[in-house]
């Protein structure tokens, strides 16, 4: 179970074009009958929309982590998503704001002060 938004899934159903089953990106190349890797294919696509080159497939993941982390708060959600079994390789999406930490403070504290250190 992959969780995704409600824009990829539309975009993904529609590609399976009202099939039941069957994978989603067939390969006759495939021994196993589906595309293991997307490699070929981003980068062919980031060639036609003039990406940079230096945009690989791996900061879509990165950018999924971070802004999962980001957005809720939970870094279970980002191991379970992911696949980490360890917190360590889980904390790379953690990109944490000192704001955060100073409006929880003040919160506590009944602080509202505003300071731009």
């Amino acid at each position: 179970m992959i969780p995704m938004s409600d824009r990829a899934y539309e975009v993904l159903r529609a590609r399976a074009a009202g099939k039941p089953e069957g994978w989603l990106f067939p390969s006759a190349r495939s021994r196993c009958g589906h595309l293991m890797d997307l490699g070929k294919q981003f980068r062919s696509a980031r060639r036609k929309t003039q990406l940079p080159e230096d945009l690989v497939l791996y900061c879509a993941r990165y950018d999924y982590g971070t802004r999962v982390l980001s957005d809720t708060g939970s870094l279970a959600a980002v191991m379970r998503t992911m696949g980490h079994k360890d917190v360590r390789a889980a904390m790379q999406y953690q990109h944490p704001d000192l704001e955060i930490a100073r409006a929880a403070l003040n919160r506590t504290n009944g602080s509202s002060v505003q300071t731009t250190a």
